[in-house]
């Protein structure tokens, strides 16, 4: 028979117990049977009638039957038997040793007796302390913080941490705990408990030398997946490094080959065939005009004359009449000599800047008395044709360490060429050129004021009066200006009445569909947004300029050929 701890009423089985606590005590306001008590909760109810109603409460339950689970010398004390399985207390019990006992001697306690039973055994070293700390335990309990040990509820908990608490303080000096007592080489159990490390097995003194050990563990373990962590870590930012590397090598390699003319892709005219066989692949093209095409440009290569299909005449007219009328902003504005513009075709597209701006600078020597007299030919050359008279002035000795990147080779490549390259060829021409080197930028923001200033003082130089004229068209060739990865040609210079200066530049990736906007009176404003750079529009990190100052003697230019052999540009600054 089961009695409710509660209001006492007895019932037969355990689910009619647990169902009458429910129904009861658990879903309707709480109040208590013995007393005038309510509006508490399930677990206060509980607490109030095991202290306030401890006497009435288990005397009652002293008449029900027990169950007894322990062996023959054992008594179990049972405080409640119904296994509580919704959260609350359940069925616990302290084994004390009594002699002799059996299950018919079985003695309910109330807990104040008991915890007056266990004080006074605590005030001496008794070997049924130790029996008093072994509870058995059914479902979920109250656990001690000390060991194992788990308790039915908040009393016997209590009662069981004091001993532990008094054992450290008895006079015996002994230590109670968890485990068992450390035993000796001999068999003997030690005087002083004994903590043994769950990683070595290694016994300590104390829980404080036990937990310092135990962390020298956790620290040595730790280091060891950091040091581990950081070789993964350092292995593989080795491994990036040595695959960017192998890419930047890669990447450099294929640059060369490009820059080189190594790469064995073919130049000019091998450019020209690939792009009509891509259209004839299309269907933008037929075999009888592909091969028309390919006739004429044989023609064109062999005469070595650009076919002028990408050549625009008039450039500079137009901007000098644009500037009589227009642009009221400007206080200055100096032109150079007739220019004609030259633009990228399907045969050096992607590389041929170098050699279209060099065409635009023939075209402004071709009209300038000065320059007419080395010139052999009055016509432009095509690009094969510049690239043969390269090879010439290298043979003839000039930039010997140039030559020997391109291994003294440009016909039937698409290597790039720069400011040196025309210097070489131009001197070979017996025309007097000059490298300036703006090797750094001068201004805020990367910027390169000093080569607006350069570029002032050269197209300037032809006037001799304090005050120029507003608009000025000068005799002077373009200059040729180099910077990483493009070239352009400087046919002009604005200087506005704030005293800001802008460079007037003629770029070979224009096509002859937007250069041909500057022949046009009424489109020549909106063109020339395009061809006007500002200060804060020039950062790259360096800027080269080819400009030319007359001709040279057949001496001079033997001088100039010994020097190239150490070719060095003017920096500035």
């Amino acid at each position: 028979m089961l009695t409710c701890e509660i209001c006492g009423e007895e019932l037969l089985l355990e689910e009619d117990m647990k169902t009458h606590l429910l129904l009861s005590h658990e879903e309707n306001a709480m109040s208590c049977p013995l007393c005038s008590l309510s509006g508490v909760s399930y677990d206060e109810l509980r607490l109030h009638v095991s202290s306030a109603h401890a006497e009435e409460n288990y005397r009652d339950q002293s008449r029900s039957s027990s169950r007894c689970s322990a062996g023959k010398n054992s008594t179990v004390v049972s405080f409640s038997e119904v296994s509580w399985r919704t959260g609350h207390s359940g069925v616990s019990g302290v084994n004390t040793e009594s002699g002799g006992s059996s299950c018919g001697d079985t003695e309910s306690i109330s807990p104040s007796s008991q915890r007056q039973k266990i004080s006074s055994e605590t005030t001496y070293h008794s070997p049924d302390r130790q029996k008093h700390l072994s509870v058995s335990t059914r479902g979920d309990q109250l656990k001690c913080p000390i060991c194992a040990v788990v308790c039915s509820n908040s009393f016997i908990l209590q009662d069981h941490v004091e001993l532990h608490l008094m054992e450290q303080t008895s006079p015996e000096g002994t230590t109670l705990g968890a485990g068992s007592p450390a035993v000796t080489s001999s068999g003997a159990t030690s005087s002083e408990r004994r903590f043994e490390c769950p990683l070595c097995s290694i016994l300590c003194s104390n829980s404080f030398s036990l937990q310092e050990h135990v962390e020298l563990h956790l620290d040595h373990g730790a280091g060891s997946q950091d040091s581990d962590l950081e070789l993964a870590r350092r292995l593989q930012g080795e491994e990036e490094q040595r695959r960017r590397r192998e890419e930047a090598h890669k990447e450099r390699e294929e640059f060369k080959k490009l820059q080189f003319g190594v790469d064995g892709s073919g130049g000019y005219s091998r450019q020209v065939e690939r792009t009509m066989e891509r259209a004839v692949a299309r269907g933008l093209m037929g075999p009888a005009e592909f091969h028309s095409k390919r006739a004429e440009l044989l023609e064109s290569l062999a005469s070595g004359v650009d076919d002028g299909r990408t050549r625009t005449q008039g450039v500079i007219k137009a901007l000098y009449e644009y500037y009589q009328t227009d642009s009221r902003d400007c206080a200055h504005v100096w032109l150079s000599a007739e220019t004609d513009h030259f633009c990228s075709s399907a045969g050096d597209k992607g590389w041929g800047c170098g050699y279209r701006n060099l065409q635009m600078m023939l075209s402004a020597l071709h009209r300038l008395d000065t320059y007419t007299a080395v010139l052999q030919e009055r016509t432009v050359p095509s690009i094969p044709r510049l690239q043969t008279m390269m090879e010439v002035a290298w043979r003839e000795g000039m930039d010997a360490q140039g030559a020997s990147h391109f291994n003294q080779r440009l016909q039937g490549t698409r290597a790039w060429i720069g400011a040196t390259e025309i210097y070489s060829l131009l001197t070979s021409l017996r025309i007097n050129a000059r490298i300036i080197d703006f090797h750094r930028p001068t201004g805020p923001a990367d910027t390169h004021p000093r080569l607006f200033e350069w570029v002032k003082q050269y197209f300037s130089q032809t006037s001799s009066s304090r005050l120029p004229p507003r608009l000025v068209q000068t005799s002077l060739p373009p200059l040729y200006l180099q910077h990483q990865g493009h070239s352009r040609s400087i046919v002009g210079l604005e200087q506005k009445k704030n005293g800001s200066l802008f460079l007037l530049l003629l770029d070979p990736s224009f096509s002859t569909t937007e250069t041909r906007k500057l022949l046009n009176r009424d489109t020549t404003g909106s063109a020339l947004r395009h061809v006007r750079k500002s200060i804060g529009g020039m950062k790259h990190r360096q800027y080269q300029v080819v400009a030319l100052q007359g001709v040279l003697s057949a001496e001079e230019k033997q001088i100039s050929i010994l020097k190239s052999r150490t070719l060095c540009a003017e920096k500035i600054p």
